[in-house]
């Protein structure tokens, strides 16, 4: 399994996305998730805070809602 973060729940959360919902990823210095409408979401490769999870699913789910 490739790893996009150093954090086990947001990695996790990303292959869930890539593989069960039809998101693509470019790589680059921060990966970055590509909705299936377009829109653009960097995943935090290194996140410094314990509520860095909840942000990116909550940023994940506004984009899901648009």
């Amino acid at each position: 399994m490739k790893r996009y973060s150093t954090d086990k729940d947001i990695n996790l959360l990303v292959h869930q996305l890539l593989y069960r919902q039809g998101w693509t990823i470019r790589r680059g210095r921060h990966p970055v998730l590509i909705a299936p409408s377009g829109k653009r979401l960097a995943v935090p490769s290194t996140p410094g805070s314990p509520s860095s999870y909840l942000n990116f699913r909550l940023e994940i789910r506004r984009l899901q809602r648009e």
